[in-house]
């Protein structure tokens, strides 16, 4: 699959402007520039925009940003590209970077789907990042979900072999659809000893909202499967 074609139209994502504050203005201004990726039909060479060859790990609607800054932070072995649409989460990401001094970290503000076709290379990525996107709950509205047999398609192809898919989600509903296209997929191998769900790992940082969850009994399910 040299550039897959990525044929469902309809958006996983609503784009909320919502309100900018003065730093999040700023920082889009002054360090976009210096950190951002901008969204086009070119092939994204790691190398180049990372200065090494560190393994490359995507992460798709990172949010404000703060848990994919301390992932960062915490492995500076790694290279992470973050993809969120809401700009003033793109804003605080910015300042983010700034503060800590981290330089294994860029940003898009573009649709997923279309970045991991045009400008993410076959064969590249170590791995995929996705957590607690939006579950679209309403039956009618499913089909808005990003994880979907073609999308897994597209994954795989950009996925180096031995590459993970980490996905979590506070829906079950939506859990269990994961399961469900994910296992229909002979591309990727579940890491659950159970078949389903593991536990949250360590590296992945427990989220605001995600604590907000959990104390109003909500529960939270973590899959990764690695690519074949």
């Amino acid at each position: 699959m040299e550039n897959p074609e990525y044929k469902r139209k309809i958006r996983s994502f609503v784009r909320r402007e919502g309100r900018l504050t003065h730093g999040q203005q700023d920082a889009l201004e002054h360090l976009w520039p210096i950190y951002g990726i901008e969204g086009d039909s070119q092939s994204i060479d790691f190398k180049k925009l990372f200065g090494n060859n560190h393994p490359v790990i995507l992460e798709i609607g990172f949010g404000n940003g703060e848990s994919l800054a301390h992932m960062a932070e915490a492995m500076p072995e790694n290279n992470f590209i973050g993809i969120e649409v809401h700009r003033p989460g793109v804003g605080h990401l910015l300042k983010l970077i700034e503060e800590k001094g981290l330089t294994n970290l860029r940003l898009m503000s573009d649709d997923a789907v279309d970045i991991l076709t045009r400008q993410i290379p076959v064969s590249s990525l170590s791995g995929v990042q996705l957590f607690f996107p939006d579950p679209w709950h309403k039956k009618k509205h499913h089909k808005r979900r990003i994880v979907q047999a073609e999308f897994v398609r597209i994954l795989a192809s950009r996925l180096l072999s031995g590459g993970f898919f980490h996905m979590a989600t506070d829906w079950q509903d939506y859990a269990v659809h994961m399961l469900e296209v994910m296992d229909a997929s002979s591309e990727f191998e579940n890491c659950s000893e159970s078949e389903d769900y593991v536990p949250r790992p360590g590296h992945r940082p427990i989220t605001k909202f995600e604590r907000r969850g959990h104390r109003l009994g909500h529960g939270t399910w973590d899959l990764i499967y690695t690519r074949k």
